[in-house]
Parts: structure tokens; sequence; C-alpha cells
């Protein structure tokens, strides 16, 4: 049984009973890797909760208060932990930054905040941080952890000395100690900038309260050990990883491990050995992919034995999601599958990994079974930012792939008439499993719980246009309930109205797409138009290798794409997924790009989301020729 988590009303209570919890045990709750030795150290709770003092020190020394805001633009490490430790402590308000977001969004946000305090990481983003300093008014101090700190400005504070200095002032105002308890479930904890696909990003105000009610609630369904680590690698400054992956592991007791950067996951995996992960979807069908592309290239008797253990592991999850105790025949079999095709997958996911927690786009369908009958299942939620974040949880023991599962408990959700505005039904946590038997139609998700955000940051009007009279939280997804089970359609904004006054939805054509072994992207344009088009971006792991095996050379990928066989293997592609669609909701044309959406190019935002207008504009030549090629 998962180790019973502590009372708390709270972060900051949360974070210090868990310090006091394990003073004196040498308990590990953050691990990094020290490139000089070339290993993961582990940093004790004693440590932590010192340091979490020393920083708190600090920033009480610069006047941060309780509702003062402290801003950090840092990647996952213990460091990020530390600060924030240090300002719940205060009392202070979390502003986290993508590293990835350019200077003058920096200052947008440092601006509209009204930050104090900005803490940076690398010599990049201490680079950006000296470029607005001037413009932002509120900003008193910046703290640096580059090493690089000779000759900068005296406004700029060294990491070691910034602790140095905030232990000494600690010492000397015994009032700190206390100014946790006059922190209260309702102050805010943090601001959150959403990355927006469109316009500039909103500060989503989250309460203590927001937070804590979602990690109790996940916790209640979702089994977190004391023997449990997790290796961090999605942005701290999304919603989704600070619940799942930091508030809620600490919480349960666990240890945090931080990834070395995005390009060491496959390394830091099998150094950290992970009970749990959480992650996104793009990185779990990249593996898919890789998996299956290796076996369709290997031996026809390779092929048989995967298949044979798929449908192995196959009837063994069913016995168990429909509570059957599976025969000693079926374990017998499961077990040679293991040691033939899965063991070799557990093993780069480092060996102990009992399940991936998956969030912030959808799963495919298949990706999510291929994992569970190889043994290491996939948890995956849906909430939003506004929701801190999570919203349902597709249960572990009877999950329903394509579907996003049940609400939390405490969390209540509708579904409201796209048509009409009526309310279609209600969904409580608590309603199961009698809910069970619940389906209902199509419409936009509506949310209610005490999770749900205060508003957005120095926005009432906006803040207004996504509650009701009746307190309802718009999510803007639209949805339907398939025996109690909640299945996302798409959301309500990026609906295509053809030129012939069809709605379409974009997004399940675009997942149908990419259920090709050969598509990595897609973006589906119609928006007024008399049929729909899309841009495609290969998977080009599994397209070199199959242009290979015909001789065809290229020097480049955009040599690749415009290969006549390549055309038309994608043209098959397309017209095989496309032939069971209604006719208004078949790609009729598509162009291949050489090179893929990227958060640099501004085409994806810091949670991989497709910026669709970006894309649009910048590929408006292209498009235009695809609808001339017919029209003319």
């Amino acid at each position: 049984m998962p180790t019973s988590t502590i009372a708390f009303r709270t972060v900051s209570e949360m974070l210090l009973r868990q310090a006091e919890r394990y003073a004196g045990r040498n308990k590990p709750a953050l691990w990094y890797k020290d490139r000089a030795r070339g290993e993961y150290v582990p940093i004790s709770w004693e440590r932590f909760w010192e340091q979490a003092q020393a920083m708190a020190g600090y920033l009480a020394s610069q006047g941060v208060t309780k509702g003062d805001r402290v801003a950090l633009l840092m990647e996952n490490r213990p460091e990020w932990a530390i600060t924030d430790f240090g300002m719940q402590l205060l009392g202070a308000v979390n502003v986290s930054l993508y590293t990835t977001i350019p200077a003058g969004q920096v200052e947008y946000i440092l601006k509209d905040s009204g930050a104090k305090v900005l803490v940076v990481s690398t010599s990049l983003q201490l680079g950006k941080a000296l470029k607005v300093f001037e413009a932002c008014p509120e900003l008193r101090q910046i703290v640096s952890l580059t090493l690089e700190a000779e000759g900068l400005p005296p406004y700029v504070k060294p990491w070691e000395q910034a602790l140095a200095e905030g232990r000494a002032y600690w010492q000397t105002h015994p009032e700190l100690w206390e100014a946790w308890r006059a922190v209260s479930e309702e102050d805010l904890c943090s601001l959150i900038y959403t990355s927006g696909t469109t316009g500039l990003p909103k500060g989503v105000m989250l309460t203590h309260r927001n937070f804590c009610s979602n990690v109790q609630a996940a916790l209640q369904v979702i089994d977190i050990y004391e023997s449990d680590r997790t290796l961090s690698f999605l942005p701290l400054s999304h919603s989704f990883e600070r619940t799942a992956g930091y508030l809620a592991v600490l919480a349960g007791g666990a240890e945090i491990a931080y990834a070395e950067s995005l390009d060491t996951i496959a390394r830091n995996l099998q150094e950290v050995r992970p009970t749990v992960v959480t992650t996104v979807p793009r990185l779990l069908e990249r593996i898919y992919v890789l998996v299956h592309k290796a076996v369709e290239e290997g031996p026809a008797l390779r092929r048989r034995i995967f298949y044979w253990a798929l449908e192995v592991g196959r009837q063994l999850r069913q016995a168990l999601w429909e509570g059957r105790s599976p025969s000693a025949w079926l374990r017998a079999q499961y077990a040679l599958a293991h040691r033939l095709v899965f063991a070799r997958l557990h093993e780069r996911t480092g060996g102990r990994l009992r399940f991936f927690v998956s969030g912030g786009a959808a799963l495919p369908k298949e990706v999510g079974e291929f994992f569970a009958y190889a043994g290491i299942p996939i948890i995956e939620g849906y909430g939003l930012t506004e929701t801190a974040p999570v919203l349902t949880v597709n249960p572990l023991d009877r999950p329903r792939f394509g579907t996003v599962g049940w609400p939390l408990p405490g969390v209540t959700l509708a579904i409201q008439s796209l048509q009409d505005g009526r309310i279609l039904c209600q969904l409580r946590g608590e309603d199961y499993p009698g809910a069970l038997a619940l389906s209902s139609e199509e419409g936009e998700i509506l949310a209610k719980g005490p999770n749900v955000m205060r508003g957005y940051w120095n926005l009432p009007e906006e803040t207004a246009k996504v509650f009701d009279a009746e307190g309802w939280f718009h999510t803007g997804d639209v949805g339907r309930f398939e025996q109690g089970y909640l299945r996302i359609t798409d959301r309500i904004k990026h609906m295509i109205v053809s030129k012939g006054g069809k709605n379409i939805y974009p997004g399940p054509i675009e997942e149908l797409l990419k259920s090709s072994p050969y598509v990595d992207q897609v973006v589906v344009i119609g928006e007024g138009r008399e049929f729909l088009t899309a841009l495609i971006v290969p998977n080009f792991e599994a397209l070199k290798p199959w242009a290979q095996q015909r001789g065809l050379a290229c020097e480049s990928e955009q040599e690749l794409v415009a290969l006549p066989e390549v055309q038309r293997l994608m043209e098959s592609e397309v017209r095989r997924l496309m032939r069971d669609l209604p006719a208004h909701e078949r790609v009729r044309r598509f162009r291949l790009l050489g090179s893929p959406f990227t958060i640099e190019s501004g085409e994806l935002t810091p949670t991989l989301k497709v910026r669709r207008k970006v894309i649009e504009e910048k590929y408006r030549a292209l498009i235009e020729a695809m609808y001339e090629e017919v029209l003319s």
C-alpha cells in the first residue's frame, strides 16, 4: 500500500511537513547529475530544507513578503525546487517562465506580474534578464546560477552568494520561521502564464487550494510510494509537470531526479531507473514507432514472435481489467513473451518503471494499448492550466484507450450543447462506479471544483468570458461521455467551417493521419474552403530507411520529400486513412515539408501545441497552390 501522505492545506505546509517528517532519515528528496563525477547525486530533505530557508532569507532581505511575485527563468533542476520552497515559506507567488521564450516575452511577463526578484540559470537566460531589467520597474534583483558573474551589474547576485546572505538573514530574523502560518488556502500560490497559440500569454491565478485539492485528489486514484522515483524533464513552468511531476511526487514522499536535458532522456532513464514518469504523447509515440519500425524491418520470425507476444499481452491485460484471474497457462505464456520481446523495452526505461503518466495532448489508442500489453501501462489524464491542471484520469485497473477517463474526486464535469447551450449531462468524480452507464451527446466540456483557477491576472474581462453565471468554467474543449469515460473531440476554436457550411474538427483527422508510421506532424486546413488540405511533416526515422531499401538517393530531407516515389507512398497512406471518413472530412491535397514544426520557429508552443495561424501564414503560398491545383 502507498504511504499515507501528511495532511496539508497549502503548498507551504506540505513542503514544511515533509521536511519535518524526513528529518534525520537521510531520505533523498531530489537527485541531479553531477557531471564532474558522471553520476546522479541525492539531495536529502534536510539539505533541501536548509537551502530553502537560505533562499527564503535572501528573498526576505530583498523585501519579498506574502503575495509578492518571484520569477524563475530556468530549466528543471534542484535550484528550481529550492527557490520555490523558499518562496512558499514566505507566502510569495511563483512565476515560472519557459526557457524557450524570447527576451520580449520575458519582459512582458516580468512587467505584467510585477515580479520583485528573478532567478535565472544559464548565461543565455541571464542575457535575456540583463536585456530587459531596466524596462521592469518592479524588478529589484537577479539571482544567477551561472558562474560568469564577474563584471556584472550590482543588481545581479551569484546563487551561492545569495544563499550565504540568506542564511545569515534567516538566522537573525526569527519571525520568518512562522511566516508560512499566515498563508491561507485562498492565497495565490502561482501565476502560470499560458503559452498561447495566439496573442499574448495570460497569467493564470492558481491558489494553494487549487494545487492542494488537485494533488490530494490525484493521490486518491494514483498510488505514489516513498520508494518511487520520477525523472523530471517536462517544463515546470507548465501546470502538468508542476502538479503531477513535482507537488504530487513530493506529497507522496517520493523522489525527483532531474534529466540533464531533453536530448539525454534515454540515457538518464537507465541511470535514474525511475518507477514513475510524467511525459507527453509525442515521446511515447516515438518509442512506439521505433519499436514497430525495427520489427517490420527484421526477419519474418521476429515479426511473428512480436505480434504473438502482443496478443498474449492483450489477453492477459483484458483478463485483469475484467476482474478475471489469468490462467496459469496464460501467465506462463506472458512470462515467455516478456523474456523474448518486452524485456528490452523495460530495460531501456530503467527496468523499474511501474507506469507513465501522459498529459498535454491526446494519446493515440494504439500507443496506449501497446505499452499496456508490454507491461508498462500509461495513465492518461486531461486538464488545463486553468484547472491546476487535472480534471480526469483513466483508471489504471480498467482504462479505456482513446478516452481520458473519469473526473477526479471533487471535480464535476458537464457537457453543454453547442447548439442551444443546454446542459446535456453532469458527472462528479464521486459518482463512480455507478456512472459507467452514462453516455452523452457531444458538446463543450464545463468544469467545477476546488482546483479551478481564481481567474486571469489583471484581465477581468478575459476571466468573465470563461465563467458563466452558474460558476461553470468553460474549457473550450469539445467532448462527450461514453459509458462514463470522457472522450475529447477537439478545441472549439480549432473548428473549421467549410465553404459549404460543414463544421469540421481537424484534431481527429490529424490523429488519424499520424497513425501512419510515415507521418510525424500534421496540420489540416480548410476554413472557408471547398475542401480540406494538409501540411505533413514525415517521420524521417521511418521514411529514410524506406527510401534506402529502394535505392532512392537524396542528400537532404528536402530532397527526400520531393522524390516522386515518396509522394506516391504518402498519397497511398492518405488515401488509405481517409477512405472511411465522410467526403467533407477527407483531405484531398497535401504538401510534404522537409523540416518539422518547432518551438524555436514559433510554430509550436513550449508545450508542443501547434500554432495554426503561424503555420498557415508561413506556408500560405503552399496552401494556396494546393487549392489552385484543383480549382483552376
